[in-house]
């Protein structure tokens, strides 16, 4: 656990048969052997973990072949869209604009799958994640917008198996990289997944997250939290609070962002793949400035296998997507902020790592080659992390009114990407 290679992605727990069980999900969420394994079960479950290792150009040839444009930060891919669901009670639900929502509702009225594997805040603990196999649109819509805080959805394997149907199979990239290792690898227990879809991925933040952030308003305990939202109403939404003594509070998604330096998990650090390069389709929010200014929210789509375009051509032809095919071009200038971060920035870290004896996830690619400015800026980012991450940082920080600190966070990070926005484009295209 010291090392930060576990992505919480759950398939050691879904495979253990009970042995291997989550600890702490309030804390820090790790997985701990509570029997002993034997050891073709031990076997089995390391060939699953995607934290230590997945080959990112073994498993593109694999998944994907090798007749299809390819880009070293988007992966394969067959077209790139920009746009939007045309139902708009789903694009209102959604955290922008809602494709990979209706996506998934619409595999289930045209029959084509049973269920959808996806994740919802808990019934039971409102304040935290949990994985379940929505069957119904409006268990889709539950399921819809981000959960920032960390999941486990492979935790659900053996429901997955159990499952009377087809499937469709929603996930991060460190939880679908998995599935894909337990695909190649022929085992029964994902056999009933027809399609693989996932968000874009950033970062995921521990629980402390939503601690600090309630004690700010001078809530202690987050056992009394009734609904817990991170992209709550008109796009880009509100991190959002409602306690079960009629009490709300709620602070902008942008503002909100102040607790990511302070709580991320670690291995967000160590992940390169920011658009989910081994779905069938993936999705995340469209940033540029023309489609951000209209409000309600608009999504960029990646679709890399066949069938996942044969879905998104039928969406367009019946009209369920409004979408506009975009270049490669533009798509990395969209999220050049996220593909730096992954994909420069996560190799000088395991760079820097590596120099002190840490281990790092075998990729079997790096990127090589950094600038000096840019080596500097990575530098004083993993500075920043390490002085935000300690408790002294992380308590002061409550002392202080999540509106302002928001406002002075926002503002720090324009300015931060202005002056970094040369060193960050040079050379990314």
């Amino acid at each position: 656990m010291h090392s930060h290679l576990c992505n919480r992605c759950g398939s050691c727990v879904g495979l253990s048969g009970g042995k291997v069980r989550f600890r702490d999900k309030t804390g820090k969420y790790i997985p701990e052997i509570v029997e002993t394994l034997d050891e073709e079960l031990a076997e089995r479950m390391w060939l699953a973990c995607s934290g230590k290792e997945f080959n990112f150009p073994y498993y593109n040839e694999r998944v994907f072949g090798v007749d299809h444009p390819f880009h070293r930060f988007i992966g394969t891919y067959k077209h790139i869209y920009i746009g939007h669901t045309t139902d708009e009670i789903v694009r209102r639900n959604a955290a922008s604009g809602g494709v990979i929502t209706q996506v998934l509702i619409w595999l289930l009225e045209k029959k084509k799958i049973e269920g959808v594997v996806t994740l919802r805040m808990s019934h039971s603990e409102p304040w935290l994640t949990e994985p379940f196999i929505a069957k119904t649109k409006d268990e889709i819509l539950e399921s819809a917008q981000s959960k920032y805080i960390i999941s486990s959805v492979n935790e659900i394997l053996p429901e997955m198996e159990a499952f009377n149907g087809r499937l469709a199979y929603v996930g991060l990239p460190g939880q679908i990289q998995s599935i894909r290792k337990l695909q190649m690898a022929g085992n029964p227990i994902v056999k009933k997944i027809a399609y693989i879809l996932g968000p874009f991925y950033g970062n995921t933040l521990h629980f402390s997250s939503v601690k600090s952030f309630i004690r700010s308003y001078g809530e202690k305990d987050h056992t009394q939290i009734k609904k817990l939202y991170f992209r709550y109403g008109e796009w880009p939404g509100n991190m959002r609070v409602e306690f079960r003594s009629g009490k709300v509070i709620e602070l902008p998604k942008f503002h909100a962002n102040y607790l990511i330096p302070f709580h991320i998990l670690k291995n967000s650090l160590l992940c390169t793949d920011l658009s989910n390069e081994f779905t069938d389709i993936s999705g995340g929010d469209a940033w540029a400035p023309v489609y951000e200014e209209r409000g309600k929210g608009f999504s960029m789509m990646i679709v890399r296998s066949q069938k996942g375009q044969e879905i998104v051509d039928a969406m367009l032809a019946d009209g369920t997507l409004a979408m506009d095919e975009i270049s490669e071009n533009e798509a990395i200038i969209m999220h050049s902020h996220g593909y730096d971060l992954k994909k420069r920035g996560t190799f000088i870290r395991m760079r820097l790592r590596k120099w002190l004896g840490k281990p790092n996830p075998d990729y079997g690619y790096e990127i090589k080659g950094f600038t000096f400015s840019r080596f500097a800026m990575e530098l004083l980012i993993n500075g920043l992390f390490l002085i935000m991450g300690t408790s002294i940082a992380r308590s002061l920080i409550e002392k202080l009114p999540p509106s302002f600190i928001g406002k002075i966070f926002e503002r720090t990070r324009t300015i931060w990407k202005k002056s970094t926005h040369e060193i960050k484009r040079k050379e990314l295209n």
